[in-house]
């Protein structure tokens, strides 16, 4: 039964189909989550695991080698590419070939489901390698193929070697992960780049899924990075932060843009060129220009050893549940809310002294623009008397958040 009302949400949100109608704010036309310039191939061959479905390649048709490689797995029921349809155009567009291996759903098994994926890619890139670099590839996937992108990568990194010369893991609302023992996580290729994305506002997925993987894997905290999009109100219009944030067949708000397709950008770009700015927004450690939003929208929470932050009756499929071989690994020690209560930053809004409830080593401040305004050491209070009003990021080893000056 759990499964069918699964099915039946993300099929609603899959197939809701809207152009970009963001009221507040544009889309972004330069830098990381700017559409690319590359024109797009598509290319659909038989998917010996699901006669039905083709699996589809779409690459950049104007670059004549082949490319780095994103491994696409779709959720649970998201088994029609026109359900990201925006996506897959926005990574061929940047140059970079995208892979997406639909698989059954119904009357099918979770190691079925994995081996069609799986089979699925190893068959694309020993087919296409015109078009496939698998000396660079990316595993990227929502839900169900958040789980499952763990499983197959570990298969491809370790059996084949790819990504020899950069690999990322990119998952989003994860559901359990499978084909994945905690030996396998703590040997896991080290440099493989990992980002997790949960929202506040999921009511499918237990976070405590994700947080159990981004704990357990062998990956350094300076390359992997676990953000929280939390929903917000601008001028009526809602931005909702719930399970389908990124499914949906065209991008339509600043929320697909600016906390999807941003990091997608910005983490190929890391891994594939090296580039320093890419790192900065994908596995910036909380840096502010990863965590800020534009238009006034709330920062995204950033951590290197997320927390719990809701019990588990919130979910449909929380992690303690028979299904999920790694249940055991599901216990959070302690709440987000309850760690914060240890420590607490006040007024705010502020309009002369802040407060902190313990010294703090370090303390930086930037403008919401991300321009460093001043750099405090040893402190309990800050005097931000001469500071303008407006907002700025407040940034220490304890926490990330805006403070909102106001005189």
């Amino acid at each position: 039964m759990k499964v069918k009302l699964l099915l039946i949400y993300i099929l609603t949100g899959s197939w809701f189909y809207s152009q970009y109608s963001d009221p507040n704010i544009a889309k972004p036309t330069v830098g990381y989550g700017a559409d690319g310039t590359h024109t797009v191939g598509t290319i659909s061959f038989t998917n010996p695991n699901f006669l039905t479905k083709n699996i589809e390649i779409h690459y950049p048709s104007d670059v004549t080698s082949s490319v780095p490689t994103i491994f696409y797995s779709h959720a649970y029921g998201g088994n029609n590419s026109s359900a990201i349809a925006g996506m897959l155009e926005f990574v061929a567009k940047k140059g970079y070939a995208i892979v997406y291996v639909p698989y059954k759903t119904v009357g099918s098994t979770v190691s079925e489901r994995y081996n069609n994926l799986l089979e699925g890619f190893r068959k694309a890139a020993r087919d296409y390698p015109n078009i496939i670099d698998t000396t660079q590839v990316g595993f990227m996937g929502h839900s169900f193929g958040g789980g499952a992108s763990f499983g197959n990568a570990y298969q491809c990194f370790t059996e084949d070697n790819w990504g020899q010369n950069g690999r990322f893991i990119y998952a989003l609302a994860q559901w359990y992960s499978f084909n994945i023992t905690q030996t396998q996580l703590q040997n896991f290729p080290s440099d493989t780049k990992l980002l997790i994305e949960v929202f506040d506002d999921d009511e499918t997925n237990d976070h405590r899924m994700a947080i159990d993987i981004f704990s357990s894997i062998n990956i350094p905290s300076s390359d992997k990075d676990f953000l929280i999009l939390k929903g917000d109100t601008i001028n009526g219009y809602n931005y909702l932060a719930d399970h389908v944030v990124p499914n949906t067949s065209s991008a339509f708000d600043a929320y697909d843009y600016y906390a999807y397709y941003r990091f997608i950008d910005a983490l190929a770009d890391y891994t594939f060129n090296g580039s320093t700015a890419g790192k900065d927004i994908a596995l910036g450690n909380g840096s502010v220009n990863q965590i800020t939003m534009p238009g006034g929208l709330k920062v995204l929470e950033h951590s290197n050893s997320p927390l719990v932050a809701y019990p588990e009756s919130k979910y449909q499929f929380p992690c303690s549940d028979n299904q999920n071989l790694r249940a055991t690994y599901c216990q959070g020690p302690v709440s987000i809310s309850e760690q914060r209560s240890h420590f607490t930053v006040y007024p705010n809004p502020v309009n002369s002294i802040l407060y902190f409830s313990e010294i703090l080593k370090s303390v930086e401040m930037y403008t919401i623009d991300g321009v460093l305004v001043d750099t405090y050491h040893n402190i309990k209070t800050l005097d931000v008397t001469n500071y303008k009003d407006g907002i700025y990021i407040l940034k220490s080893t304890k926490i990330v958040i805006p403070i909102v000056v106001n005189h």
